[in-house]
């Protein structure tokens, strides 16, 4: 059996969902709240999301941003864990730039021998921040590190997972363990992740999986699947392309509930867009913000591409979704203020396409 045909990346539609579903973490933290309760909520989250049939579970690199607590995704995922059986657990996805590859070839496995099976290594090519706090994430020893070094990076950290240096290369006679000089093992599958064509035409072009952040860059999500496809070639992990797209999701009970929840993410990433991050605002804050012309353009703009409203809403939009960009699987992201909104969104999904089990 080929990993194409495992469902280690090609996950299964339940209910009447028309692709896999998944859940993206960026590990949320409202205003008045804490990193501890954002941590719990995550574990909840995965709870519920392998109780309930979605395929995976992904947390988000990010840096320097109060309102986000997921800057070490491998540690979020060794607790996550701890507290599930079966649901896939990966990073959506660790930024390369700003790490030795060999240190990410440990921590994935490690992750792998605690969850054999259940890791996926997805991989960025932008720092998750901002300039200063990307420089210093790298140190004075690789200040210049950056996208561009990608494919190189990529290399070398597959290199390192595969135990498979040359001879005579100076680092053949250096293992990422745990790994394969122990002896057999399993391997997370490498995704690439991207919000332009950069990644599309590599992932493409190295038969990898791919993932696209339709949730902040939506003008240019067909546009780089189309280009994922194109640049598409056979390898040992697919024999076809097989494309993930990130999206912001907000469903409540009603229409007006999920608006006023989607519009704290909103205000968060205006916020965030013109330098002035913080924790994730109520919705009361959000209402009662004064927004000028501008940044009312921005927000109505924002919320265009966030798929929120009744259930039923949702249903529809994320349908429609499916049917325009074609995408393989579906992972949700559903950033608001608080834990209970946020996990009473995936309930709803999981509801109003009749996915297994009940949440608990």
């Amino acid at each position: 059996m080929t990993v194409a045909e495992r469902e280690d990346i090609r996950g299964t539609a339940h209910g009447q969902a028309p692709v896999p579903l998944s859940a993206l973490d960026l590990v949320t933290v409202g205003s008045g709240s804490s990193a501890a309760a954002a941590l719990r909520t995550s574990v909840a989250l995965s709870r519920l999301a392998e109780s309930r049939g979605y395929h995976r579970h992904w947390v988000a690199e990010h840096h320097s941003m109060p309102g986000v607590a997921s800057s070490s995704p491998a540690v979020i995922l060794a607790h996550l864990a701890a507290h599930t059986d079966r649901i896939r657990l990966g990073s959506g996805g660790v930024m390369l730039p700003n790490h030795a590859p060999l240190a990410i070839a440990e921590q994935f496995g490690t992750l792998e021998a605690l969850a054999p099976g259940r890791v996926d290594l997805g991989l960025g090519r932008a720092p998750g921040t901002d300039g200063g706090t990307a420089a210093a994430l790298r140190g004075a020893a690789r200040p210049d590190r950056g996208g561009d070094d990608f494919p190189r990076q990529l290399a070398e950290l597959t290199r390192f997972l595969d135990d498979d240096f040359p001879d005579g290369h100076p680092y053949a006679r250096v293992h990422a363990v745990p790994g394969p000089v122990q002896g057999p093992t399993g391997r997370p599958p490498l995704w690439l992740l991207g919000s332009s064509g950069f990644s599309a035409r590599l992932a493409g072009e190295l038969g990898l999986p791919f993932a696209f952040a339709h949730h902040f860059s939506a003008a240019n999500t067909v546009p780089a699947l189309d280009l994922y496809r194109e640049s598409f070639r056979p390898s040992a992990v697919l024999d076809a392309p097989y494309a993930l797209i990130g999206v912001g999701v907000l469903a409540a009970d009603d229409a007006e509930q999920a608006r006023r929840q989607a519009m704290t993410g909103a205000l968060s990433m205006l916020r965030l867009r013109t330098g002035r991050p913080g924790l994730i605002p109520t919705p009361e804050e959000a209402a009662a913000y004064d927004y000028s012309p501008a940044e009312r353009e921005f927000v109505d703009g924002w919320l265009r591409n966030v798929v929120h409203g009744s259930p039923e809403d949702v249903r529809k939009g994320l349908d429609a979704l499916v049917a325009r960009t074609g995408a393989d699987e579906l992972m949700l992201t559903s950033n608001a203020h608080g834990g209970d909104a946020r996990l009473r969104s995936y309930e709803l999904v999981a509801d109003v396409y009749g996915l297994p089990g009940a949440a608990g």
